[in-house]
């Protein structure tokens, strides 16, 4: 287990208890029913909190005291929920960690109010936070509105290449719909908010959003392959879902590119199959492409030059190198 394995574990349960007292059960009996009760539960059913802790981590890599970060890491966190539960009823999915996603229990109208309240959640945690003076929240609302803005550009590309068809993707379109999508609100914003909270100079806050950007980046790049090969994802109901959905993947756009068995590869990504014999057939393929190598190789050399980079801006700390190994672990996660 990593440093940084070993972080988010003694630190997650902590910051849960933390988030669930931002749920309550509002003015009239059915709304606990109907909204609070199942917001709650579903934040509950949480990953590894990486977003919300790496902004703490981040506060006191720069000398500031984490506990001023808690809310607006909370409110990243809230976020995320929010683009969970979007995102589950846009793509249509079934589960989400395990469990039926919300709006399989719900329906579609309560998973998207419930999703709803996440998001307004997400500035009113920070307008409220009697930690912060004025101008620092002014400063984090921004960078949270200029996450939240491109994250949903970032879905929108999603979104809109699997409705018209689109495969006539390139490399560069990827990247942009992934750090759009992905690394602004699962590292580039995270660490910067930290570091604006824990007082850091402009150049040692773009330093933390780079290292951030460039890891998230990373993160999504492992999802999409442990997706197609990750051994614990084997048993799970969603393996090689991404498959069966059309997503377009570093790995798929690369195969497109590059396999002389292009024309079955984008048949097999086009028939939304979920035959098991048929989704190993793609992952064949796209490993003979050598795109699985190619993307995996991607992130690492992503990651190395990052962490090379952080390590030269940012002063020597417990926090910092607690960081560089998170690196580490978003690329060599096999889960």
């Amino acid at each position: 287990m990593t440093g940084f394995e070993l972080y988010l574990k003694t630190n997650q349960k902590a910051f849960d208890r933390y988030l669930a007292t931002f749920f309550g059960d509002g003015s009239h009996p059915d709304m606990q029913r109907y909204l609070y009760g199942p917001l709650s539960a579903f934040s509950d059913n949480s990953g590894k909190r990486h977003r919300p802790l790496i902004c703490l981590l981040a506060c006191e890599a720069v000398g500031g005291e984490p506990e001023r970060a808690w809310p607006a890491a909370a409110a990243i966190e809230h976020f995320h929920t929010a683009a969970l539960i979007h995102d589950d009823i846009e793509d249509r999915s079934r589960t989400r960690r395990d469990e039926p996603c919300m709006h399989v229990v719900e329906g579609d109208a309560l998973a998207i109010n419930a999703g709803d309240l996440a998001l307004a959640l997400v500035c009113g945690t920070v307008v409220n936070d009697p930690g912060l003076d004025d101008a620092t929240k002014i400063r984090v609302l921004g960078e949270l509105v200029s996450m939240t803005t491109r994250t949903i550009e970032g879905q929108a590309l999603d979104i809109g290449w699997a409705r018209d068809g689109r495969f006539d993707l390139t490399i560069e379109d990827y990247l942009v719909m992934a750090n759009h999508k992905t690394a602004f609100y699962s590292g580039g914003v995270p660490l910067a908010v930290g570091a604006i909270i824990g007082g850091a100079d402009d150049p040692t806050v773009e330093s933390f959003r780079a290292f951030g950007q460039a890891t998230g980046l990373a993160f999504q790049i492992q999802d999409d392959l442990l997706n197609l090969v990750g051994e614990r994802g084997a048993t799970k109901k969603d393996f090689r879902s991404d498959i069966s959905e059309g997503k377009r993947t570093l790995v798929a756009i690369h195969a497109l590119r590059t396999s002389p068995e292009r024309e079955r590869l984008l048949e097999l990504l086009s028939a939304h199959t979920a035959d098991r014999v048929a989704l190993a057939e793609a992952v064949g393929i796209m490993e003979s492409a050598g795109s699985i190598d190619y993307a995996r190789s991607y992130a690492l050399d992503m990651v190395t030059c990052a962490k090379r980079d952080l390590l030269g801006a940012v002063p020597r700390s417990h926090a910092r190198d607690l960081l560089a190994s998170m690196a580490d672990f978003f690329v060599k996660r096999s889960g």
